[in-house]
C-alpha cells in the first residue's frame, strides 16, 4: 500500500438514501474519470454524467466532481461520483472502479493522505473524525475550531515562543567563557512565564474538548427504594427505568446516555445495595459494585430524614468506592416528603458533598446538574474548548512539566544545558500534537479509527 495507489471508497453511510457518494483519490483519477464518464470533468465544477460499466451500460447517473492536485482534500487528484444511495448501486460502482485499477481504501486513508501531503496536521485530521462522531452541539463546535486550525495555530505560536527562549540558552552555551549569564536576565524568566501561561490556557481548552468528546460515566447507587430509578428518569427527561415501591425492582444495570448543558454523560442505574437477597439480585449487586469501581463519579442516593443520617453507615456496609477511585456525591432524595429546601452542601474533605433534591417533583435537580458538571471540570458549552483527545492533554501536561522544571532550574542557578534540554523536551511534546513528531504505530492507531470513506 503506497501513495502511488489510487484508492476508492464509499464516502456516505451505508443504508438506503437519496444520495450516495463514491470517492477516488490518486494518480489514476483522471484516467478513471475518462473511462467511467467519457471525459474528465472541468475542475471543481459539478457535471451531470452517466456512470458507465465496462460494456458501456449505465451503472447509475448523477453528479461528477474532479479536483486536480494539489487543490483537493487529499492533495492528490480526486474524483467524486454522487449518485443514488442504494447499496447495490454503490457497490456496483465501486466494483467498476476497482476493475479500472483502484484499490479499496483502508479506514482513514483519505485523511491520512491529506496529512502526509501537508493538507492537514495531525490535530486537524483527528478533528475530522471527532466532528463526524460529535454527540453534542458543543462537541461539534469544539471539533470545528480544531479542524479550522485554531488549536494548531496556538500550539505553533507556543512552539515559536519556546524557539525564541532556546536562542537565549544557546547563547548562554556559546558564550559560557565570557562570564555573561543570559539566563539570569529577568526578561528571560518573564518570557518563560508568559509561555507557561499560554500553555496552561491551551491545556484548559484541550481538557474541555477531551471531556466533550468522551464524556463521563456516572453511577447511581444506594439502598433499595431510595429513588435511584426516579433520579435516572428525571436526569434523562424520560421514563427510562421502571419505578416501583417494591424493593429489588432494578436487578440489572440500566445505562442511559444524556447531555447536561452539552456535556455527554452515561448514567448507570444499579440494583439496590442490601444483604439477604436471591441469586439473581445478588448478581445485580455484584455488577453494581463493579460499575461503581469504574465510574468517573458516583451518586449515592439516600432518603431525606433518617436515611440521610444513616448514610455514613451505609457507605461502610456497602463500599461505594475503592482507594483512589471516583468521588462520591450524596444525593439526599425525597425532600418533598420532609419539607426541606433544595440545596448543595459542599464538602471540605475533597469528597463530592451533598445535594438535596426531589426526583419526583424535580426540585433541586438543576443544582445537581450544576454540581455534576462543575465536579467534572466542565465550564459549559462556551468554555473555549478545542476538539482534543487524551493524548493532546497528556502531551500538553508533559510540556508544562518541562517548562516548570526549566523555571526551577533557572532559580536554582543550574547549568544552561539543563534549561536547554527542558525547553527542547517541551517543544518535542508540543510537536507530537500536530504530528511533526510521530510514530508509525500512532498514525496507524489514529487513522484506523476513522470510517473507510474518510
Amino acid at each position: 500500500m503506497s501513495a502511488a495507489d489510487t484508492i476508492v471508497a464509499i464516502a456516505t453511510a451505508p443504508g438506503r438514501a437519496a444520495v450516495g457518494i463514491v470517492r477516488v483519490s490518486g494518480p489514476a483519477a483522471a484516467r478513471i474519470a475518462t473511462a467511467v464518464l467519457g471525459a474528465v470533468p472541468a475542475p471543481r465544477i459539478a457535471r451531470f454524467c452517466r456512470f458507465r460499466g465496462s460494456d458501456g451500460s449505465s451503472i447509475d447517473e448523477g453528479l461528477a466532481l474532479y479536483f486536480p492536485a494539489p487543490r483537493s482534500f487529499t492533495g492528490e487528484d480526486v474524483l467524486e461520483l454522487q449518485g443514488h444511495g442504494g447499496n447495490i448501486v454503490l457497490a456496483s460502482l465501486v466494483a467498476r472502479l476497482i476493475e479500472l485499477g483502484c484499490r479499496g481504501a483502508r479506514p482513514g486513508e483519505f485523511s491520512e493522505r491529506a496529512f502526509h501531503n501537508g493538507k492537514l496536521d495531525m490535530a486537524q485530521a483527528e478533528a475530522v473524525a471527532d466532528l463526524i462522531d460529535a454527540g453534542t452541539l458543543a462537541a461539534a463546535r469544539a471539533a470545528v475550531r480544531s479542524l479550522q486550525g485554531e488549536f494548531s495555530t496556538r500550539i505553533r505560536a507556543l512552539q515559536g515562543a519556546l524557539t525564541e527562549l532556546r536562542k537565549y540558552t544557546e547563547a548562554a552555551l556559546d558564550f559560557s567563557d565570557e562570564q555573561i549569564d543570559f539566563l539570569s536576565d529577568s526578561a528571560f524568566a518573564g518570557r518563560l512565564d508568559v509561555a507557561r501561561g499560554a500553555g496552561a490556557d491551551l491545556l484548559a481548552g484541550a481538557r474541555q474538548g477531551a471531556l466533550l468528546r468522551t464524556g463521563i460515566t456516572v453511577v447511581i447507587a444506594g439502598a433499595p427504594n431510595v429513588g435511584k430509578s426516579s433520579l435516572l428518569n428525571r436526569l434523562a427527561g424520560d421514563e427510562i427505568a421502571i419505578v416501583s415501591d417494591l424493593p429489588g425492582t432494578t436487578r440489572d444495570l440500566l445505562k442511559q446516555p444524556v447531555h447536561l448543558d452539552g456535556l455527554p454523560l452515561t448514567l448507570i442505574d444499579t440494583a439496590g445495595l442490601r444483604d439477604g437477597v436471591d441469586r439473581i439480585e445478588a448478581e445485580g449487586i455484584r455488577r453494581a459494585r463493579n460499575e461503581i469501581a469504574r465510574a468517573d463519579h458516583v451518586l449515592h442516593v439516600v432518603e431525606a430524614g433518617a436515611g440521610a443520617v444513616l448514610a455514613d453507615s451505609e457507605i461502610d456496609e456497602f463500599p461505594l468506592s475503592v482507594q483512589g477511585a471516583a468521588p462520591i456525591t450524596r444525593v439526599v432524595n425525597k425532600i418533598d416528603l420532609t419539607g426541606e429546601l433544595p440545596r448543595v452542601e459542599e464538602a471540605t474533605d475533597g469528597s463530592g458533598g451533598s445535594v438535596y433534591v426531589s426526583a419526583r417533583t424535580g426540585a433541586g435537580i438543576d443544582l445537581l446538574v450544576s454540581h455534576l458538571t462543575k465536579r467534572a471540570g466542565y465550564e459549559g458549552a462556551d468554555g473555549g474548548a478545542f476538539g482534543a483527545r487524551a493524548r493532546h492533554v497528556e502531551a500538553l501536561t508533559r510540556a508544562l512539566e518541562h517548562l516548570d522544571t526549566a523555571r526551577e532550574s533557572i532559580a536554582a542557578g543550574a547549568m544552561p544545558e539543563l534549561v536547554a534540554e527542558e525547553l527542547r523536551l517541551a517543544q518535542r511534546n508540543l510537536s507530537e500534537i500536530t504530528g511533526e513528531v510521530s510514530s508509525d504505530d500512532l498514525l496507524g492507531e489514529i487513522f484506523g479509527s476513522f470510517c473507510i470513506g474518510k
